[in-house]
């Protein structure tokens, strides 16, 4: 019999499967039931539900996502709360199409129950993200309503 493992044990195998471009595996971190938000998201869902969805979203991110990431600076800051952990580290992002690389701050805080993903407050800086791409136009533009 494995033991269940603990929150920071997900979070830092999450991590490790997003660095190595992993990300149709991830979905098996969440239960089934999972809620993902991710608070800065300037458009499109901030919310996610349901396992099923986050493989959908992830295999999205698999087929088109431009961007290679290492994490560095990683922190796990357990809580009183055996269940909760925060975590803070910067990706070195490396963007494929533009050639830009460039560093962008993190923050999750996660809980975690039975050894998987139950709800995760993702804090990325999706803008830092739309600029390195040369999106900033389209994301001003998806802004306005355009």
């Amino acid at each position: 019999m494995s033991e269940t493992p603990s929150s920071r044990e997900v979070f830092l195998e999450l991590l490790a499967g997003i660095t190595a471009g992993r990300f149709t595996e991830l979905a098996e971190l969440y239960a089934e039931d999972a809620v993902v938000e991710t608070v800065f998201q300037p458009v499109g869902p901030r919310r996610i539900e349901g396992r099923a969805a986050l493989r959908a979203r992830f295999a999205e991110v698999s087929a088109h996502s431009p961007l290679d990431l290492a994490a560095e600076n990683v922190v796990v800051r357990e809580t009183d709360d055996p269940e909760v952990v925060v975590a803070e580290w910067d990706y070195r992002v490396h963007h494929r199409v533009s050639g830009r690389t460039f560093e962008a701050a993190n923050i999750q805080v996660l809980r975690v129950r039975d050894g998987l993903i139950v709800h995760s407050r993702d804090y990325h800086d999706h803008v830092a993200l739309a600029v390195a791409g040369g999106n900033l136009p389209q994301l001003v533009a998806a802004l306005e309503g355009d």
